[in-house]
């Protein structure tokens, strides 16, 4: 297990350079530059354009710029933002918490609704419940985001005036300790609702449909044939076999959790990294978008890897050579 861990490790270490590499090309070769935007539309100064990109260092190649942000990288200076200029490794550090309090409850509430509902209603295939709930799934799950956000902003913050309509924290409050924490959590529930609203029909429909192909295995009616209790049946084998396909969704959700809420956090105006990531491509701030994709590459190589360990934790039939 321990090599298994270190070739995953390097294959890992490889994704990320290789994910940087087209990142950086790809957002340096396509047309523009922040300093077009910087210098504005009308009447730009050559003069000032040309010391802006001296500055920024855009006025070499786009090979030798790679070389550079690589040996500034293992430095650990991920650069300096071009449109707010301030250290992009500051400005993460800002924004990184608001979309790992958000993405990761609502992914963990999502993971847990839906599985949970997915797995009662596969062992009670083809009643009322079972297919009322198939069809709420789909509902949600064809609802776009951004509506629902608005939706439940009418409802909730308009009509019955019980939730805020935006933010993280009441600025007027002054809010310390425990209340501060309340104030927070209060904010979240908006936000959340919305994105387990949409992403729990997903863990849903997976769930219900793995229960089901493992319970019309062979080795299931094997089971039954010999007398063994059908709770017994699923607790013991059914679930751990059913269970490898919902890991693996909820994986790639965490991978993808900075940038998956973009939408959401624009609608509640949520102080997290996927609005953060649109303003950066709007103003086209290379070391900013840049510092985001690391992260975005970095995580997903590491849930990758913990997924991977948690295959071979739940089924035993899975060794590592």
């Amino acid at each position: 297990m321990g090599r298994y861990i270190a070739r995953r490790a390097v294959t890992g270490t490889l994704t990320v350079i290789v994910a940087i590499v087209f990142s950086f090309l790809l957002i340096h070769l396509a047309p523009g530059d922040p300093v077009s935007i910087l210098s504005g539309r009308d009447n730009p100064s050559p003069a000032m354009e040309q010391a802006l990109r001296e500055k920024y260092g855009l006025d070499q190649s786009v090979g030798m710029q790679l070389l550079t942000y690589f040996k500034n990288l293992l430095q650990g200076d991920l650069g300096q933002s071009i449109s707010n200029n301030r250290p992009v490794t500051e400005m993460i550090g800002e924004r990184i918490g608001p979309t790992l309090l958000l993405s990761l409850t609502t992914a963990i509430l999502s993971l847990i609704i839906g599985t949970a509902l997915g797995i009662y209603c596969a062992r009670r295939a083809g009643s009322k419940l079972d297919t009322a709930m198939n069809g709420i799934s789909y509902l949600f799950d064809a609802m776009p985001g951004f509506w629902l956000g608005m939706m439940l902003i009418m409802i909730f913050a308009s009509w019955l005036n019980i939730l805020p309509t935006a933010g993280m924290i009441d600025l007027r409050g002054g809010y310390t300790g425990f209340a501060h924490v309340m104030d927070v959590m209060k904010h979240l529930i908006l936000p959340g609702m919305t994105l387990t609203l949409i992403s729990a029909p997903y863990f849903f429909r997976i769930a219900r449909s793995s229960v089901l192909q493992v319970m019309s295995e062979d080795f299931v009616t094997t089971l039954r044939a010999t007398g063994m209790n059908e709770g017994r049946i699923f607790r013991k084998y059914v679930f751990k076999n059913a269970v490898l396909p919902t890991i693996t969704v909820f994986g790639i959700t965490l991978a993808y959790i900075f940038t998956g809420v973009a939408i959401i956090e624009i609608v509640f105006s949520w102080p997290g990294m996927g609005s953060f990531m649109l303003k950066a491509i709007s103003s086209r701030d290379y070391p900013l978008l840049m510092g985001i994709y690391l992260i975005l590459s970095i995580s997903v190589a590491v849930t990758m890897i913990i997924v991977d360990l948690l295959y071979a934790f739940i089924d035993p039939r899975i060794r590592y050579k």
